[in-house]
């Protein structure tokens, strides 16, 4: 078995934080690591910018926004090897960078951005890190290899946001992937990347480390998938709204995936399905505290806990559409829902009544359409600025009095919708924008003060 460690950008920003992200690859050498690095902090925005300024004809801003990135990793390079970088690593940064400039040339020559060159532009990124990176642990005595994650990683075409395919990327993996990892060894490659079957690169969107290291980890039949950040772990809530929370042991794959839905910033929620299918636990941990807490997500938890942690989203605009036609007539929601459906509008939290229900959407939800299509067959009623307070735990379903305690922590904060999730595990609050910070450190003391 193989342990796969991820570590995303915040964790190989600068040489510093690389040296610390090596450490813990020579910690885990005995457990055959497989290293899934994302690009160093903001290179992928930096190359987002670059390819929209050559896009537009603006050479003199791709040229800088390439020079700021070559001149980050030349300067790590550097600090990595102390002023005396390998040749062969001045020649791996050289041909990707060559080939970044080339792809931005013919972006600019041809002023079309199209979605199949700005996967091939902003999957440099990590391929400049990983070879940076794999480089550096060989100086330090590490016996490692760098690996192209397009090699195994097979997806669709959908360039930005392709879909993995898991069959074969598990045949690939055991093809050539499985043998290089063994105790002792440490393998190198890239998240958020893979290629399609013609061979061309695409990315897995933005956040799509993660779901690299979790897809590799059930490939391969890990024993764990790290997942190396900025935080120790998953926090019963946000600490920079509350400062009081703190780190959650344990998870469950059903409450990590509620939390990462309603707000929480740790997790992609789609890194969670891999590992939930293989049954292989996933640790959220500080890459600049190795030994302090962090959070594990199984398939279930064992904890006893009642609730286990709050998560917030906003804005949301709320849509009230009342009818009298509502009243013992059936198919009336089905037309309601067919709107959003047609429109691909996504609908959070919903609650009905006699002869009204309530909807919330994201803020960027076409809200005129909306209305005038909902308007044939109620009155609609708009509430922009409003925000969802989730409390999720496995065990609300068995406990009696939660919204009670609840609803009295927030006795003077207008509450406009309360549903409780369909599994049982998620009560939703709906209030005003403004009440949000208010509401989770008045519910953080309730639950867990």
């Amino acid at each position: 078995m193989s342990r796969v460690m991820k570590f995303g950008g915040s964790s190989v920003a600068d040489a510093a934080c690389m040296r610390q992200a090596g450490e813990l690859v020579r910690r885990a050498l005995p457990h055959a690591p497989l290293v899934v690095l994302s690009a160093m902090g903001k290179s992928t925005d930096a190359l987002f910018r670059a390819a929209r300024a050559a896009s537009n004809g603006r050479h003199s801003d791709a040229r800088r926004e390439v020079d700021g990135l070559a001149e980050r990793h030349r300067a790590s390079a550097a600090e990595l090897f102390a002023g005396d970088v390998p040749a062969e690593v001045h020649a791996s940064l050289a041909q990707h960078l060559g080939d970044l400039e080339r792809i931005l040339q013919g972006v600019e020559l041809l002023h079309e951005l199209s979605p199949r060159s700005l996967d091939a532009i902003a999957a440099r990124g990590e391929l400049l890190s990983t070879t940076l990176f794999a480089a550096y642990l060989a100086s330090i005595g590490v016996d490692c290899d760098w690996f192209d994650a397009r090699g195994v990683m097979r997806t669709d075409e959908r360039f930005g946001a392709a879909t993995p395919d898991a069959p074969a990327l598990a045949r690939l993996s055991r093809e050539k992937l499985a043998a290089r990892l063994a105790p002792g060894r440490a393998v190198v490659t890239q998240g958020y990347i893979g290629a399609c079957a013609d061979g061309a690169t695409t990315t897995l969107g933005r956040g799509g480390s993660d779901y690299s290291a979790s897809l590799f980890g059930a490939a391969l039949a890990s024993d764990e998938v790290q997942i190396w950040t900025d935080v120790e772990g998953v926090f019963t809530c946000d600490p920079r709204v509350v400062p009081q929370a703190r780190s959650i042991p344990e998870l469950s794959f059903a409450e990590a995936a509620e939390l990462a839905a309603f707000g929480a910033k740790v997790l992609h929620p789609s890194t969670i399905q891999p590992a939930v299918e293989a049954r292989i636990p996933v640790t959220v941990r500080h890459t600049q505290r190795p030994d302090g807490r962090f959070t594990t997500i199984r398939e279930r938890s064992a904890a006893t806990r009642t609730v286990t942690a709050l998560a917030g989203r906003g804005p949301v605009t709320v849509l009230t559409l009342s009818s009298t036609r509502m009243l013992d007539a059936s198919g009336f929601l089905a037309r309601i829902f067919e709107v959003f459906g047609r429109l691909g509008v996504s609908v959070d939290v919903v609650s009905t009544a006699e002869v009204a229900v309530s909807v919330t959407v994201e803020r960027d939800a076409p809200l005129e359409t909306l209305r005038r299509e909902l308007e044939q067959v109620a009155r609609v009623e708009i509430r922009p600025e409003r925000a969802i307070v989730a409390i999720v735990g496995e065990r609300l379903r068995e406990t009696r009095g939660i919204a009670a305690r609840a609803l009295g922590a927030l006795e003077d904060i207008d509450v406009e919708m309360i549903s409780m999730g369909a599994n049982e595990i998620n009560l939703s609050l709906v209030l005003d924008r403004q009440r949000e910070r208010d509401a989770l450190r008045r519910l953080h003391a309730a639950f867990f003060e």
